[in-house]
């Protein structure tokens, strides 16, 4: 990864000469290990009434001061049952005992790197976190940690430093770093390029809205479209979100953050795929100039679109962008975006709603999830509801008719810009921690992403569509 996404805060060590031992156990194993120590060890736990419960911590005392360390944990393969060490142990050198198999190792490495993470631009930590000893820590888990803090920092960042400019800016660093084509097109000069949804939505900005396109790869591989919502601050438009709604919408770029971040991953462990990002990067201002209720606007499939609400912006920037990429005939496009409160109100803030039209693409991404413990939940393409989007003077509407089923309406809405041949898959991605977890830092957060990239690292699945 390049080096605005690396890890601020290192907390893995490839070398100690005092590094101090530290027992992952499970209120399982704990019985097995203390029977293998000695007296004055079980007596402590037992005055501290200690069972090595997941989140728990423990140091072991000596003539010295600490011997070492026990980390309760529960599911050993999830990378978060070892997220609250970094923090809950003191700062220094910390190696692990005991046998770890493939699985548990790289949940150790990656829920550690996790759980050590903060963002740190403009406030310091606390204080550093303590130290993880692996003497020969996993490659590829390294850069799917960089990928998660890309996610984190740029939805953290606030949108004054992280506008269609700043977006533009990362995705050029990243093509040059990964020897990637990018081109861009902004402001008028989306009309000319027959992106006009796009240019809609972010006319009234004073920071210009542009769509942005990078191609990696061979082109003889299989392809792979990426598409990501870069609503970079949402106001809602004329139809005003109110102040606890608007509070959070910097990140309303996090679509864009995975695709960027997914993209940069995939590239970075060079998997054989031929790969096409595109991110719409706009803000949703109020100005003399926004699109108002009622207007009637193009998109680039031909389209038109009833604006019922401008609040409903998300899938006008992703209609033109999902268009786009249906033309280059991919086997596969996956889009990622913030699209809808309905999701969360139906799934809550740690399940991404998973919608695909094809079963296959549907079933593998929720077993990856599952075994990364990345989880997402697919939910219905129910055609039926399309009833909510009719409009009377234009091919559709942008905002249902109805409060209920927003999630589904939605991905709906999106799914009339995609051919019906083309295999797709749409994440309506929360992208947010709403309070303090070990691991999950409050504030911005990568949801699905390690599971796409483990779908997607040996090309197999979009191999098998090509």
């Amino acid at each position: 990864m390049t080096d605005s996404s690396a890890p601020s805060t290192p907390a893995i060590v490839t070398h100690s000469d005092n590094a101090k031992p530290l027992w992952c156990l499970t209120n399982e194993t704990l019985p097995a290990w203390l029977a293998t120590q000695p007296a004055q060890i079980k007596q402590w736990l037992d005055a501290q009434a200690f069972t090595a419960t997941p989140g728990s911590a423990l140091l072991l005392p000596d003539a010295n001061g600490v011997s070492g360390a026990i980390l309760g944990i529960g599911d050993a393969h999830d990378p978060y049952s070892y997220a609250h060490g970094p923090l809950a142990l003191p700062v220094a050198d910390w190696a692990p005992q005991g046998d770890f198999d493939e699985a548990s190792r790289a949940a150790l490495q990656l829920g550690w790197s996790l759980g050590a993470y903060r963002f740190d631009r403009y406030k310091a930590p606390l204080r550093a976190p303590a130290r993880l000893l692996l003497a020969d820590p996993d490659a590829v888990l390294s850069d799917v940690f960089a990928a998660c803090c890309r996610v984190r920092d740029m939805v953290h960042t606030p949108s004054e430093h992280m506008g269609p400019d700043e977006i533009e800016a990362i995705a050029r660093e990243i093509a040059a770093a990964q020897g990637a084509r990018i081109d861009v097109k902004r402001g008028d000069e989306l009309i000319a390029g027959n992106y006009p949804a796009i240019h809609a939505v972010g006319r009234a900005s004073h920071r210009a809205p542009r769509i942005i396109e990078l191609e990696w790869g061979d082109a003889s591989a299989p392809h792979l479209a990426i598409v990501g919502k870069g609503v970079c601050f949402d106001t809602g438009g004329l139809n005003l979100k109110a102040g606890a709604g608007m509070r959070n919408m910097k990140k309303d770029m996090g679509g864009a953050a995975h695709a960027i971040a997914l993209a940069e991953l995939l590239m970075r462990r060079k998997v054989p795929l031929h790969i096409t990002l595109l991110v719409p990067a706009v803000e949703n201002a109020v100005g003399p100039n926004a699109l108002r209720p009622g207007e009637i606007i193009a998109t680039r499939k031909g389209a038109s679109v009833e604006i019922d609400n401008t609040d409903a912006e998300g899938r006008l920037v992703l209609a033109d962008a999902l268009t786009r990429a249906a033309e280059l005939q991919p086997a596969l496009i996956v889009d990622f975006a913030t699209l809808t409160g309905a999701a969360r109100v139906a799934l809550g803030p740690d399940l991404p709603a998973l919608y695909a039209n094809d079963d296959a693409v549907a079933q593998a991404w929720l077993q990856s999830g599952n075994e990364q413990r990345d989880p997402l939940w697919r939910m219905p393409l129910w055609q039926p509801y399309l009833r909510y989007l009719v409009s009377g003077i234009a091919d559709i509407a942008n905002a249902s008719s109805t409060t209920m089923a927003g999630s589904v309406t939605a991905a709906l809405f999106l799914q009339k810009f995609v051919p019906a041949e083309q295999r797709w898959a749409h994440v309506d991605v929360y992208s947010w921690n709403d309070s303090d977890r070990p691991g999950r830092p409050a504030g911005g957060e990568a949801q699905g992403l390690r599971a796409a990239f483990a779908m997607l690292k040996n090309a197999k699945i979009v191999s098998q569509l090509s």
